[in-house]
C-alpha cells in the first residue's frame, strides 16, 4: 500500500503544482481572503489544491483520514489517530505566493500509527522537489541527496501573555551566539528541506501547525538530520513548535539557550 500511495500522491502533487505555477504567473493575480487575522491569508488556489489532493487520494484509499490547513480553517478539523492520515498544507508560504515571492510549496505527509511514512515538499515555482519514505532516504528532485533559519513573523500567532517577548528574546539570544548568519524564507516546509539539503544548519520556530512540519520532519530525518522539540525532547507534531538541525550537538546548543513557548496543541 505504501509504495502505491507514494506513486499516487507524487502524481497529484505535480498536478497540483501546475495549478500553483499557473496562478503565480498569471498577470491578474489571485482571489485573496483572510482567516484568523489580516496577515493570515488564504487564496482560492490554496483551496483548489487541497481539494485536488484530498479527492485524488480518497479515490484510491477511501479509508484514509485527512488533516488539511484549509479544511481545518473551514471548521472540518481532522483527528490525529493511529489510522493512516494525510497531513496537508496546500500552499506553505501563502503570503509569499500572493506577493510573487517564489518560496512557496506544497507540503504533504502520510502518518501511520502517528509516525511518518511518506513526506513530499514541492516548490513548483523553482522546480524543487523533496521526497522521503521511511527507511529509504531523502531525495531532492529525485536524486540523492552555521546558517540558521529564524522566523521573525508578523502574524499574531501567540495568544499567551508575554509569548511575543519570549519569541523575540529567543531569536536575540541565538543571534548573539556569533552564528554565521540567519535567514527566513517564509515557508516552514522549505526551511526544513534546506536543513536536510545542508543549505542551513538549523531551523527553529514556534507557533506552527502540524501541516507545516509533517512532511519536512521525515525529509530531515531521512537525510540524517534531527527533528526535536526545542526543549530537547522528542518531536510532537501537534505541539506547534520544532527544532530541525544537522547534528544533535547543535540541537542541544540551541535548546540550551532558548525559552520554550507552550502553545495550545493542534
Amino acid at each position: 500500500m505504501e509504495k502505491e500511495a507514494y506513486r499516487v500522491v507524487l502524481r497529484l502533487v505535480q498536478e497540483s503544482g501546475n495549478l500553483i505555477r499557473d496562478a503565480f504567473r498569471r498577470a491578474g493575480g489571485v482571489n485573496v481572503m483572510t482567516k484568523t487575522s489580516d496577515v493570515d491569508l488564504v487564496t482560492d488556489v490554496d483551496q483548489k489544491v487541497e481539494q485536488v489532493l484530498v479527492d485524488g487520494i480518497r479515490s484510491k484509499f477511501p479509508d484514509h483520514q485527512f488533516i488539511g490547513e484549509e479544511s481545518t480553517a473551514m471548521g472540518k478539523k481532522g483527528m490525529f489517530t493511529d489510522a493512516p492520515t494525510w497531513i496537508i498544507d496546500p500552499i506553505d508560504g501563502t503570503t509569499n505566493f500572493v506577493h510573487k515571492v517564489p518560496y512557496v510549496c506544497i507540503s504533504i505527509a502520510l502518518y501511520m500509527k502517528k509516525e511518518p511514512r511518506i513526506g513530499i515538499v514541492y516548490n513548483p515555482i523553482l522546480e524543487e522537489l523533496f521526497t522521503a519514505r521511511k527507511g529509504l532516504g531523502a531525495f531532492r528532485n529525485v536524486l540523492n541527496k552555521a546558517l540558521l533559519l529564524l522566523t521573525f513573523g508578523v502574524q499574531n500567532r501567540f495568544s499567551l501573555p508575554n509569548a511575543v517577548d519570549v519569541y523575540l528574546q529567543n531569536n536575540k539570544r541565538i543571534v548573539e551566539q556569533g552564528i554565521r548568519g540567519h535567514r527566513s524564507f517564509g515557508s516552514a516546509a522549505l526551511n526544513m528541506c534546506y536543513v536536510a539539503l545542508g543549505c542551513a544548519d538549523a531551523y527553529i520556530e514556534f507557533g506552527l501547525h502540524c501541516w507545516d512540519i509533517a512532511a519536512g520532519r521525515l525529509i530531515v530525518e531521512e537525510a540524517g538530520g534531527l527533528v526535536i522539540d526545542p526543549s530537547g525532547g522528542p518531536i510532537d507534531i501537534m505541539a506547534r513548535r520544532v527544532l530541525a538541525c544537522s547534528t544533535a550537538e547543535l540541537g542541544k546548543a540551541i535548546g540550551d539557550i532558548v525559552e520554550v513557548i507552550d502553545l495550545p496543541k493542534d
